[in-house]
């Protein structure tokens, strides 16, 4: 296998509310790179892609019976930033729930978890696995 920096991952996750996941996900720190709507219904998202200030993303769309991502609420993803505090807060502050609290972990760095309002389990920590 090739050097772990050069691995990309992307996230696919399907919401029934995508606006709202989109500004709860704003909120957190993610940033659009593209969001394609329906043309006869601007409310579904068709596929939209967001970026991760420290590299990769989520790829998402609206729940719909043609989606290839049917598990809406069952997802669980975890973002390395150099300051999950403030992320954890942020998350907190645009609707999640505190799930497991910020804690100094044993295996190193700092993490802390919660459940968005779509039910999807987000950790933030400092801890890069090598």
């Amino acid at each position: 296998m090739s050097d772990a920096a050069e691995v990309r991952l992307w996230h696919t996750m399907s919401f029934r509310d995508a606006d709202a996941m989109i500004a709860w996900l704003g909120a957190v720190g993610f940033t659009e790179h593209a969001t394609y709507r329906d043309e006869a219904d601007p409310t579904v998202v068709v596929h939209a892609e967001w970026l991760w200030p420290g590299g990769g993303g989520i790829m998402f769309g609206s729940q719909r019976p043609d989606g290839a991502v049917t598990n809406v609420g069952g997802s669980a993803a975890y973002l390395v930033t150099d300051d999950p505090d403030a992320v954890f807060q942020r998350a907190v502050d645009a609707g999640a729930t505190v799930l497991r609290e910020m804690v100094d972990q044993d295996y190193g760095g700092r993490g802390g978890s919660v459940e968005d309002p779509e039910g999807n389990h987000w950790s933030f920590g400092s801890y890069q696995p090598s």
